[in-house]
Formats: C-alpha cells, sequence, structure tokens
C-alpha cells in the first residue's frame, strides 16, 4: 500500500488570512486528481474542544455527526469535499495537553520524564496520522492554527518538522501569507511574507509553497522577489487574489498547476477526473445576479463597530447554495435583535422576503427574536428557525395564538410558569454541577418526518438524519393546546418523545428545526429546507412584486 502523503499548511502575515479556504481548495483540486483527501485542523487554545469558546470569541461552533464541536474550518472543509468528519480531523492544544497528563497519570510513560518535546509533539504526530490511517487517506492536508512567529503554535510546528525530517519524500509545508497593498503606497508589499517565511527558516521549517493572498493577483517583480528572498523557485508562489466567491479559488489555483506540482514532488501522478463540477458552479454563482432580500436575526454579529459573518458562516453558506440553485443571490441584512427590541420590527424587516432566525443561547435580545418571529408570521413573509430559533418560534405562537401570555423557555426564565420549552432533565443535573463541556444534545439524531407536511416537500422521505447542538426541548405538556391554534408537529425523534420539527397552517412558509441542517449543506447539494425556503422567498418576492405593480 503506497504511504500516506502529508501537507501541513501555515499562515503569516496576519490572521484571518485564508488558510481554511487554501486548505480545502488545495483538498479539492487533489481529491479532483483521483486521490482520497483527509484535512485536519490543529487549534492552538487549551480548550479541549470549541464548545464552550463565545461565537463573537471565535466564529461558527461546527458540530460533526458524532458530536464533536469544532472550529469553522471543519465545516469549510465538509463543505468543499462533501465528507463528514469526525473528532479524528480535529485537533486541539487543549485536547493535547489532556491526553498526555492523563497518560502521565496512569504511568503511561512508565516513569520517563513527560516533556513538551518530544511528547507533547509526539502525541499530535500520532492524531495526525492515525486521521490518515482510519480514512484510509491517500494524502492529510494539516492546517496549523495562528499564525507563524506564535509562542502558542510552536509544538504544531515542531511535530511538522520531525515528520518532515523522519519522512523526506511524504511531507510538505506550504505557506499562505499576506501581501498588503498601503493605500498611501499604492504598491504590492513583500517584506512581510518574507518576514513571515524568515520565522519559519528559524523553526528550521523552508516551505516548499507559498499561497500569496492579496487584493490582486502577484505580479513578476513581487514574485521574483519572494522567490530570491524566501529561497524558492518563482513557479512554485501561487497568486491567491480576491475573488468573488471562495469556491473560484480552487480554480485559481488550479489554473497555476498547484495540485500537479505537489503531486510531482510526490512522484504521484494524476488518476484522472477533473472539476467540471466546479467549474459549473463558478459559472453559476456568477449568473445568480437577481438579489434575494433575506433577514438574519440574531445576537452575536458585533465585535466594536464590526459586523462578525463568521458567527453564522455555515447559515451564510446554506444560503448561498439555495439561492444559487434558484439561480438569485441572498442579499443578507444582519438585523441584531437588540435593535428591533428598541425600533420595532417593521423598521428592520419591512421589504424582507424572508427571515431566518439562527441558533443561539441565553436571555439577552431574545425579545427582539420573538417581535421578529411575530411580525413574519402576521406578514405572511417565509420564516425558517434554526435550533434557538425554533423554540422562540413555540413561544411566539403560545404566547399570541394560544393565549399563554407568560409563555417561555427556562433557559430565559427558570420560574415561568408556563414552560413551552424546558430542559431535559439529565442535562439539569450537569448544569448544576456546572459541567458544559461536550454536555448538550449534540451530532447526528434521527427523525421521523410527517407526510403531507412542508418538512417531508422538502426531504422527499419521512427517515432522515441532522445534527444537534442543544440543551433545551419542546415541552410535550403544550402539545395539543399548541395544535389546536394552527401548530403542526413534523418531524420527532423515532420514539415520538422529542419534537425535532414544527411549522404553522395557514402560512405560506413558515418551518422551525430542533437541530442545524445548515451543517450538512453543500454548495453543489443545497439542504432542502434552505432549498424550499428560498424558493418560498422567491415566490413571495415575485408575490409583492406582482401586487406592487398591479397597485
Amino acid at each position: 500500500m503506497p504511504k500516506t502523503k502529508f501537507i501541513f499548511v501555515s499562515g503569516g502575515v496576519m490572521s484571518s488570512v485564508g488558510k481554511g479556504i487554501a486548505v480545502a481548495s488545495l483538498s479539492k483540486l487533489l481529491q479532483s486528481k483521483g486521490y482520497r483527501v483527509v484535512p485536519v485542523k490543529c487549534e492552538n487554545y487549551l480548550n479541549v474542544d470549541a464548545g464552550t469558546i463565545r461565537p463573537a470569541e471565535h466564529g461558527e461552533v461546527f458540530v460533526c455527526d458524532d458530536g464533536i464541536e469544532t472550529d469553522q474550518d471543519i465545516g469549510t472543509y465538509e463543505r468543499f469535499l462533501d465528507l463528514s468528519l469526525s473528532r479524528d480531523n480535529f485537533i486541539t492544544m487543549g485536547l493535547v495537553y489532556q491526553t498526555v497528563i492523563q497518560r502521565e497519570r496512569n504511568f503511561g510513560y512508565e516513569g520517563e520524564d513527560v516533556e513538551a518535546i518530544p511528547h507533547l509533539c509526539d502525541e499530535i504526530i500520532n492524531r495526525i496520522k492515525e486521521a490518515g490511517r482510519k480514512s484510509r487517506a491517500d494524502i492529510v492536508v494539516v492546517e496549523l492554527g495562528g499564525t507563524a512567529g506564535e509562542y502558542q503554535n510552536i509544538f504544531y510546528y515542531e511535530a511538522s518538522r520531525i515528520m518532515k525530517l523522519r519522512n523526506k519524500d511524504s511531507v510538505l509545508h506550504v505557506h499562505v501569507a499576506y501581501l498588503p497593498t498601503p493605500p498611501t503606497v499604492g504598491e504590492m508589499k513583500s517584506k512581510p511574507v518574507q518576514t513571515s517565511v524568515h520565522l519559519l527558516n528559524s523553526m528550521a521549517i523552508q516551505p516548499d509553497f507559498i499561497v500569496a493572498r492579496a487584493q490582486r493577483p502577484v505580479d513578476r517583480k513581487r514574485r521574483e522577489r519572494l522567490a530570491m528572498f524566501c529561497n524558492m523557485d518563482g513557479d512554485d508562489i501561487i497568486s491567491n487574489p480576491d475573488l468573488d466567491s471562495v469556491y473560484e479559488v480552487a480554480l485559481k489555483f488550479d489554473e497555476q498547476n498547484f495540485a500537479d506540482r505537489i503531486l510531482k514532488r510526490f512522484r504521484l501522478k494524476p488518476k484522472g477526473r477533473d472539476l467540471d463540477d466546479w467549474r459549473q458552479l463558478a459559472e453559476t454563482v456568477k449568473s445568480a445576479a437577481a438579489p434575494l432580500p433575506i433577514a438574519v436575526v440574531g445576537k452575536y454579529f458585533s465585535t466594536g463597530d464590526y459586523v462578525l459573518g463568521d458567527v453564522y458562516v455555515s447559515v451564510l453558506e446554506s444560503l448561498k447554495h439555495a439561492g444559487w440553485y434558484h439561480g438569485v443571490k441572498p442579499e443578507l441584512h444582519w438585523v441584531d435583535s437588540e435593535k428591533i427590541e428598541a425600533d420595532g420590527a417593521a423598521k428592520h424587516l419591512a421589504g424582507m422576503a424572508g427571515l431566518v432566525v439562527p441558533g443561539g443561547f441565553g436571555s439577552r435580545g431574545v425579545e427582539g427574536i420573538i417581535q421578529a418571529i411575530q411580525y413574519a408570521r402576521e406578514q405572511k413573509i417565509p420564516y425558517l428557525g434554526l435550533c434557538y430559533g425554533m423554540q422562540l418560534a413555540t413561544i411566539e405562537i403560545a404566547r399570541h395564538l394560544a393565549g399563554l401570555d407568560e409563555a417561555n423557555s427556562t433557559e430565559i426564565n427558570s420560574k415561568t410558569k408556563q414552560p413551552v420549552i424546558h430542559i431535559m432533565p439529565e442535562q439539569e443535573k450537569k448544569l448544576l454541577k456546572r459541567d458544559y463541556g461536550a454536555t448538550m444534545r449534540l451530532g447526528a439524531w434521527d427523525c421521523e418526518v410527517v407526510r403531507g407536511t412542508k418538512a417531508y416537500e422538502a426531504y422527499g422521505k419521512t427517515d432522515i438524519s441532522e445534527r444537534h447542538r442543544h440543551r433545551y426541548e419542546f415541552n410535550n405538556a403544550y402539545k395539543s393546546k399548541l395544535e389546536k391554534v394552527g401548530l403542526v408537529i413534523s418531524g420527532t425523534s423515532p420514539d415520538g418523545h422529542l419534537v425535532e420539527i414544527v411549522e404553522l397552517k395557514d402560512h405560506p412558509w413558515f418551518v422551525g428545526v430542533q437541530f442545524h441542517p445548515e451543517f450538512k449543506s453543500r454548495p453543489l447539494r443545497p439542504h432542502p429546507l434552505f432549498r424550499d425556503f428560498i424558493g418560498a422567498a422567491v415566490a413571495q418576492l415575485n408575490s409583492t412584486a406582482g401586487t406592487e405593480k398591479s397597485s
């Protein structure tokens, strides 16, 4: 059996340079050459997983089928490669430390001094190799979190150096770094990348390739300077300019024969296959020009004066996938729910073709979200509620249609007299002990869909599986009362105990789901619920336009 190959991808100059997209795009290219490619993300933080990190701090928490709570880059990999990944593809420094210390406590090192090097590095190497073995991968692409020169990721870099030392023909290093163009200078500057490569050199790592991120394509002069001062062949510097869509990056890499150059280094040959489906996707993205105004109402958008779309990146991408399917371009309006509390829903939601309420936690801003849901219900605007969005839709219907004025979730008000959403008993015990990590209903759970519902129209089948991340559930004690006022329970757990999908009668399209369908949407296979939601929003926009034209 051929030896597994490994590609380490590091970043330089600044964070958010696009390593995740570069890893996903390169992996897609290598996959298109006929190889089984598996990505791995190495995170610097000492959290064991991403589950307890604030979304505004580190972006979206992505959940895999096996319940692991990961960095949002795992979601990017899944979307590009159309794979379902697992805890084997996600490594944190906290997990590495925890494993090594636990092994030491269990006398796993047989009395040996336990040190950062080699023991932490050995654990990292073992996990990377195990990910390749379990997936029977030809090539493992490893994204190193953070940037070159940070103290906290030094052990990942040392692990990559050791692997290269032991397996020279099977390990490559790709460095993704940014070339800024200062407005006051008007010239692309290569010195920051040179400095970043010198930092790598100081760790005894010489990159085999540089992915040069910049606003514009890297010109010959900059390429020559990078080649000279980074000790590289100019053809091994891959230009990665800003593009209209992240899904074009793989095509830009392919124009420069990036995957072929990597395969040549590994002494591998392409096995056929191509990127026809990806090229067609790029054309579809470009042709989807008609704007479709969609409001996303949540409470994790802002950090200072900036808006963080990364908090809901899977929702954003899922809406794009569905929009392209219908030949439209979702025009997202990020609405902070606290602004609705201050100004009213109409000011922020008038003219929207659809409304999405994504997941969330806690009591801040929920009354604004409930006002938004009421507006969508009364104005017949297509609505998609995801996890918290399903729970708050249930509360809105209970308050304003079922006459349960004090209806609430015990997460929001633990003393509510009408807990239409409540915590599962086993979860309550964990919260009392302040045991928060990996304690929610996580990962893939089966669901039975009721025929004749919007959900069934979308899925076209009764048996589905979706990913979850929550502690609180629909309270079945209120089921019959809510059904009498038009709530439709269109999906439950196979035993009928847990409510998974709710809908509303006499509304064009109003669906709330307890799970997170955004985690399973793919650019070439939009999720059925997002697909039908966008379809309903298109119909809503066309209906509104027709009404305005006739008047």
